[in-house]
This record gives C-alpha cells, structure tokens and sequence, in this order.
C-alpha cells in the first residue's frame, strides 16, 4: 500500500522546511527507521527518518527546495506500485492508501514486526531514533492522555535522547488509544510507544503482540483504560485551554523543554505562567513575558515565633538522601569517558605561560570596531596553528594504524545543564581569532539551548576544555575520544615572577595536556606544548 509522507513539524514554530540532503533515492527500498532525509528547519538541520517500511515511490521536494509543512514529501509503497493518483490528489493526507489496496488487510499484516494483522485506520507508534547514536529514550513527559484526540502535528511526548529533550510529534491523527511507556520510563529504539486510532477500538490484541513479537513494550498501561472512551466519554475530554495552561488533570505542567528551561533559570513558577500554545502549552516567549507578581510577607514569615525556631533546628540535624534518575545524556558522559579512562592510557604534561603579552594584545585587539575575543579565542587558535606544526597529536588510535587526520578540527567543551557537549570548530587553522570568537559564541549559546545539530557536535580532532573563568588554576581532563590528546586551560594568575633577575607582578596561566600514550609520546607532546607557549607568549605569531 501506498503511503504519503508530508513535510514534519520539526520544531513548535516550523511553518516550512528545506531538504538539504536525501538519503535515499526512487526506487530504494526503505526500512522502518532509516533516516530518508536531512531537513533544515528554522531552528536546525535534523535527520528525518521513516517510520514505514518498503520501496521509495516518489521525491515530492528536491534537495535545496523549500516546501511548507504537511506538504507532499514522499510516497513509500510497493515497487512498482500506481501512486499517480496520490501525487494529484493525495497531498494533504498522510497515510491515504489506494481503495483497491483496503481489503488486502485482512489477508497480510501492514506492521513487519507483528503477527497480527493491525486492524484497519490503527497507527502504531514506536520510540523514535532521534540521533544517531540513540540506542533508548526516556519518556519525559507525555503530553496527551489516553483517550486524548490527536491531530496530526500535536506533541505526543518529550522524549530525552543521549543528547538533547526533544518534542516527538504525532504524524497521525485518531484518538490516543494505548500508551507503552510510562513518564520516566526508559525504553529501546523501535519499542511499543503508543497506539492511535478510532474511538473505542479494542487494541489489546495488538498490544499482546507486539510484546511478544520484535517490537517489545517495557511499560504497559492498564488493559481497562482503553475501553473507558465508549463508558466515560466525558471524563475523557480534552481539558480547556484555560485549565491546560496551568496543568494537566494529574497536576503536570504543559511546557515546552526551552520553556522550563528558561522558566528554570529565571526562578519562575510555571504552574503562575499562562500559555499561549497549542492546548495552553507554555512556549518560549510566554516565559520571556512574564512578569512575577511581588508577594508581600506575612508576619509569620518577617517574625518567626519562638516555636518555629526549635522546630527549625530539629529539622536542620537529619539526615536524608534523594534518587535522581540519571538522564540519556550523562549515561552517554559516563559511558563515553569510562572507556576512554580505562582504555587509553592517559599520561599528563604542564606547563606554565607568561600571559602578560597575550592580555596587552587582547587590550589593543578588542579595541578594534565589532571585534571582541577572549583568551579562551587566543588559546583555540594557538592550539590549531600547533596542532599543525606538530600532526602526530592530531591523531586517532585504531587497532590496525594510526589515523592522521589532515584537517585539525577543535572542540570545545560547554558546561550546560544536564552535563557537558562538545561543539566542534571545523578547519580552526584557517580561521583568524574573531572567527573563532564568533563561531564559539554562537556554538556554546546554541549548546546551552539544545540547539545544536549532530554534525556541529561531531569530527573533533582535538579538544579544549577551560575551567579558568571560575578560578580553577590547574586540572587534568579526559581524552574526548577518538582524539589523540585535550588540553585543560586553567585561570590567569597575578603573582610574583622573576624577568630579567628581577622579582616583578607577573600573570601567568598554567596548561595541563592529556595524551594517549598510544599515539603521543612524552616528547611529542613536550613539544607541541613548547609551541604553544611560544605562540601564546607572542600572540603577534599568530596573526598571520
């Protein structure tokens, strides 16, 4: 049967979206999660994947044009199948099969992964890859309930990946029948996420097959929740805009994952906010419009009485613990960096930079119109013009060889909430130090919000890691793999030195490279670290 695939929703402001990249070709055969396409919306370029299975009929949108959403994107069907009609007529209806094809669902089943055949207008959805290097999902939240209406394009979930909180959104439409993982349950790619339909369609079968079959379910709801849509319609519609704005029926607030953030960091109460999204969901700008209301203190809170003194301090003396449940992307932290621990072995070099030159530099460079560089700039792009003076520490260790790499492309690491990213600055030897300072800014900015597509994350040769802008004075990091070496950037330092036999006020800052031993050896990286001092401690070196 032929199926129509439309422009998605990427994104709670896509209105459009450009095809930047198709990973697939007419008349390639297509399985339930390839990606097919990569999609440059307003916020992102991000992988689009199929959630059908079979041969790609037809390209709706060519690579570099722009479609607006829920605009014909590809028909996927049976090779050698009439789609004609469909690209006429069928560009407004996601899923439209041929009516000749309708009766062939009681002879073979439309899901791969089940057994059972899937009764007719029934859309099961499984968690969805996300990234490319998503092996499970937690559900974060869901943002309909059971016997919820659905419409195509509505937010189903926030789901967190290895990387990022995203919005999966429902490219069907019915009514949400079966929910398969619950709020803070964590699941593998291609499991029972929920199941869509007509009211009142019993999906217990489909459910109990899907559990047995490929497609395993990790939580199951209850089999009576469905059937309460024909009892208890009532109970089952959906709250008002008003009531959503605030929570949900079980006291959960609706908010996108940008919007708690922001909400988060502002030290706002969601639950006082009013939202203006779909179903009163609180988006971005509603969090940057609001305006707390000042609350007056009670006496009772100006003037404890005596009573609550002693009451405070018997509660001050005990003891408690707290279980936070550890999210997709530190398990990828901790996963990442224990092997990279245990299996380079790491050994670590210091040494010590005059800094007063480069911070009479950065005086004179920053008085230049629009320019503004920071030392961690400086740092960067001394590290790329070492790097390519010295190429055995732009390596990657394979069982088999040593990998050169003939471009030197440098992340960075970023603190953001949840735990570390790596932006990447690709070619930094070819960029002067304002691109640098301009590119990281935009990076790191974009890292703090989630922002970031897979590719600016992905390609490091080498890493810098700074701690100096809160005081630390020296560090040792680990190898951001498959890089060959980092280099941990400490604070700048007013001391006594000695110049010249002299004691003077001097500034200097220390550095810390962990190498691979691998790959690096002791005097390699002696030496690379000798050349960085010479650039840093003549910044005019590195102008050129």
């Amino acid at each position: 049967m032929a199926t129509i695939i439309n422009m998605p929703r990427l994104s709670d402001t896509m209105e459009e979206g450009v095809v930047a990249q198709w990973l697939k070709n007419v008349g390639d055969k297509v399985e339930e999660g390839d990606i097919l396409a990569e999609i440059e919306t307003d916020k992102a370029t991000m992988e689009f994947e199929s959630f059908h299975e079979g041969t790609l009929l037809h390209i709706g949108v060519n690579e570099g044009e722009t479609a607006p959403v829920d605009t014909l994107l590809a028909i996927i069907g049976d090779e050698g199948e009439d789609f004609s009609s469909l690209v006429s007529g069928g560009q407004t209806t996601t899923n439209e099969t041929q009516p000749e094809e309708a009766p062939k669902q009681d002879e073979t089943t439309s899901d791969a992964s089940s057994t059972t055949a899937i009764p007719e207008g029934v859309q099961v959805v499984t968690m969805p890859r996300l990234s490319d290097t998503m092996t499970e999902g937690t559900v974060a939240s869901w943002l309909k309930n059971v016997g919820d209406k659905v419409e195509e394009g509505d937010i189903l979930a926030e789901i967190e990946t290895d990387k990022a909180t995203m919005e999966f959104e429902s490219f069907y439409e019915g009514t949400l029948l079966h929910i398969g993982i619950n709020e803070g349950d964590s699941a593998p790619v291609d499991s029972l996420l929920a199941i869509i339909g007509a009211e009142g369609t019993d999906v217990a079968t489909l459910v109990a097959a899907h559990k047995d079959g490929n497609l395993s379910t990790t939580t199951e709801t209850s089999e009576k929740e469905a059937p309460k849509t024909d009892n208890t319609p009532a109970a089952q519609e959906t709250p008002t805009v008003e009531a959503a704005a605030n929570s949900s029926s079980n006291g959960r607030v609706f908010a996108s994952p940008l919007a708690k953030k922001i909400a988060k960091d502002k030290g706002f109460n969601l639950s006082d906010i009013k939202g203006s999204g779909e179903n009163g969901r609180i988006i971005k700008k509603d969090v940057e419009n609001y305006t707390p209301a000042a609350k007056a203190a009670t006496p009772q809170q100006s003037v404890p009485s005596a009573s609550a003194s002693v009451t405070s301090f018997a509660i001050a003396g005990q003891e408690g613990t707290e279980e936070v449940k550890n999210s997709q992307m530190r398990k990828a932290i901790a996963k990442s960096l224990s092997t990279s621990k245990f299996n380079a072995p790491h050994f670590y070099l210091n040494i010590e930079i005059d800094m007063d030159n480069a911070i009479q530099s950065r005086k004179i460079i920053n008085q230049m119109p629009d320019t503004k560089v920071s030392f961690n700039d400086m740092v960067v792009k001394a590290c790329a013009m070492a790097l390519r003076r010295h190429p055995q520490v732009n390596t990657s260790w394979s069982d088999n060889a040593t990998i050169y790499n003939k471009h030197i492309h440098v992340g960075v690491a970023v603190a953001v909430p949840d735990g570390l990213l790596v932006p990447v600055l690709k070619h930094a030897d070819h960029m002067n130090i304002n691109d640098i300072d301009i590119q990281v800014r935009d990076l790191a900015g974009r890292a703090r919000n989630k922002k970031l597509s897979l590719d600016e994350m992905q390609g490091s040769t080498f890493t810098v890691s700074n701690l100096g802008m809160f005081g630390i004075e020296s560090f040792t990091s680990i190898i951001n793999q498959p890089n060959s070496a980092i280099l941990s950037v400490g604070a700048i330092v007013e001391k006594p030195v000695v110049k010249n036999g002299q004691i003077v006020v001097g500034n200097t800052m220390k550095l810390t490279l962990a190498c691979d031993h691998r790959t690096v050896d002791g005097a390699v990286g002696a030496q690379f670290l000798q050349t960085l001092k010479t650039y840093l401690e003549n910044p005019v070196t590195m102008l050129a």
